[in-house]
C-alpha cells in the first residue's frame, strides 16, 4: 500500500516480495499453471520502438485511494508521452476478489497490456492467466500477483529496505523501549504481509530488544475502519508507545485519530504515507517521521513497461533493458522484477520539498 528528501533516501534495493491476487480461499499451490510464465516465450527487441494508440488498463486495488490517484497521475502522463489510450477503473474496496470482473472486462475489451496492483496474490491469478492468454500484457505495481500469472512486477523499493526503515523510525520516535502495534491494510495484502514478516525479524534483532509487538490489526485500506482500529489498539493496549501502519489509508487515520486525543505526543506514529496527506501531522507534531516512495514515478514506470512488453521491446526476461522516459534506463531482475529505487524518510525538515 505508494509510494527523497532533502534528503534522508533511504537504502537500496533487494529483490522482492510484493504480491497479491484476487480470488479468497486459493492457495499459491493450488493456483493451476496455464498461461506463459512471467517473461514469456518470443524473443524481446530492444530496437523495436513503442507502438502508438496502444490501449492499457489501469486498475489500482481501489479506487479513490490517494495513494492510487498520485500513481494514477503518474500512468496518464506516461501514457501520454508514449502516445497510448489509458483507461483507468477498479473496485471501490479492497478486497480479494473484487479486481476479477475488471480482469475479465479488460480481457474482453482486448486491451494491449493490463497494469495492476493486486489485491490477493492468488484471488487474482486465473484471471490474470486467462487474458494473457487472450493476448493481453500483465504489468503488476506496488502489489504483486502469482509470478506465473504477470509479465513484469513493477516494485517500489525491497521489502527490506521497507520494512527496516519502518522498525528505524518507531525505534527512534521511542527510545527503543515499549510495546508496538501495526495496523495494516487488509489481511491478504501481500506486500503488507511480506514486510510485516521482515519487520518481526528486525524487532528480534538484539537492537530492538526494548520492543515488544502485541498486536497487528487490519484497517482493510478504510479510513473510517483504520480510524477505529487506532482507538481500539489504544483501548486494548494502554501502555502502547508505537504504532506502525504501512499502508496510506491507515498512517493518515491513525494520526488523525492521534491528533485529537490524548495519547498525542505519548503515543509515536510512523509508517507509509504521502507527504501532502501527512504534512499537518508532522508540523503539529503528531508524526516525527514517515517514509515513502513516490507514487507517480512507481505507476509512470508501469506504464512505461507495459508498453515496452506490448510493443516487443522486452518480454519480462532477467536482463531485458529499456527506456523509461524521463525516469532513465531499466533492467528486468529475477522473476520479471523491476525496482523503482529507494524510499525516502519524510520529517519537519524536508517534507514541504515535496508536493504528492
Amino acid at each position: 500500500m505508494t509510494p527523497r528528501p532533502a534528503v534522508t533516501t533511504l537504502v537500496l534495493l533487494l529483490s522482492g516480495a510484493v504480491a497479491l491476487a484476487g480470488c479468497s480461499g486459493t492457495s499459491k499451490n493450488s493456483v493451476q499453471s496455464d498461461a506463459p510464465a512471467a517473461g514469456g516465450t518470443a524473443a524481446a527487441d530492444p530496437n523495436a520502438t513503442i507502438k502508438e494508440g496502444l490501449r492499457i488498463t489501469f486498475l489500482p486495488k481501489a479506487v479513490n485511494n490517494p495513494y492510487f490517484t498520485v500513481a494514477q497521475k503518474g500512468s496518464d502522463e506516461a501514457a501520454s508521452a508514449i502516445k497510448a489510450e489509458l483507461k483507468a477503473t477498479g473496485p471501490s474496496e479492497a478486497s480479494a476478489s473484487s479486481q476479477v470482473t475488471y480482469i475479465n472486462t479488460a480481457a474482453q475489451q482486448k486491451q494491449n497490456a493490463l497494469v495492476l496492483s493486486a489485491n490477493d496474490a492468488n484471488a487474482v491469478a486465473p484471471a490474470l492467466k486467462t487474458a494473457r492468454s487472450q493476448g493481453v500484457k500483465v504489468v503488476t505495481f506496488d502489489s504483486d500477483a502469482a509470478a506465473d500469472a504477470r509479465d513484469v512486477f513493477v516494485n517500489q523499493a525491497t521489502a527490506q529496505e521497507i520494512a527496516a526503515v519502518q522498525v528505524k523510525m518507531v525505534a527512534e520516535a521511542t527510545g527503543g523501549q515499549g510495546e508496538i502495534a501495526i495496523l495494516s491494510a487488509t489481511p491478504n495484502a501481500t506486500n503488507q504481509n511480506a514486510w510485516i514478516e521482515i519487520m518481526k525479524t528486525e524487532l528480534a534483532k538484539p537492537a530492538n530488544a526494548g520492543l515488544k509487538l502485541v498486536e497487528t490489526a487490519y484497517g482493510n485500506d478504510d479510513d473510517q475502519t483504520s480510524f477505529q482500529k487506532t482507538q481500539g489498539l489504544l483501548q486494548a493496549h494502554p501502555n502502547l508507545k508505537g504504532i506502525i501502519s504501512p499502508t496510506t489509508v491507515g498512517v493518515a487515520a491513525a494520526a488523525r485519530y492521534l491528533s485529537s486525543s490524548e495519547y498525542k505526543g505519548k503515543v509515536a506514529l510512523t509508517g507509509l504515507g504521502t507527504p501532502n496527506q501527512m504534512r499537518d501531522f508532522v508540523k503539529d507534531g503528531t508524526v516525527k517521521s514517515f517514509a515513502l516512495w513516490d507514487p507517480s514515478k512507481l505507476g509512470y514506470l508501469a506504464v512505461y513497461a507495459a508498453g515496452a512488453l506490448a510493443s516487443g521491446q522486452i518480454t519480462g526476461a532477467e536482463g531485458e533493458e529499456f527506456k523509461a522516459g524521463d525516469l532513465g534506463d531499466y533492467t528486468i531482475g529475477a522473476k520479471g522484477e523491476l525496482v523503482l529505487g529507494p524510499p525516502t524518510e519524510f520529517t519537519a525538515s524536508n517534507i514541504d520539498q515535496f508536493n504528492f
